[in-house]
């Protein structure tokens, strides 16, 4: 499975984050393109409405919104870390507008 980026702002993101959780990022997207659809939990959660989150544990929490496109593509709409227990309103709405846009 191919993994591609909505925007270059998420590589730039990715970049920003500290050297061990960009290790980590990496091995989870690797984790992803092997095993697409069938990766879960804790790697992975359905957020609903054709939106999966990536989930990166570690000193910094950081999550990814992502879409499956045509069976073997995955889009990777939005980046952030997290800071609470519950998934952000904003950038719940971001991804949900770049989704949109791809349709």
């Amino acid at each position: 499975m191919e993994v591609r980026f909505f925007h270059n702002d998420i590589e730039q993101f990715i970049a920003g984050l500290e050297k061990s959780t960009i290790a980590k990022v990496l091995r989870t997207f690797d984790l992803l393109e092997t095993f697409g659809y069938r990766l879960g939990m804790p790697h992975t959660k359905k957020i609903g409405n054709g939106l999966f989150e990536l989930r990166i544990r570690g000193a910094q929490e950081v999550r990814f919104l992502y879409i499956f496109r045509k069976e073997q593509i995955v889009i990777v709409l939005h980046g952030f870390v997290k800071k609470t227990q519950k998934l952000p309103m904003k950038d719940l709405k971001l991804a949900q507008q770049r989704k949109a846009s791809l349709t």
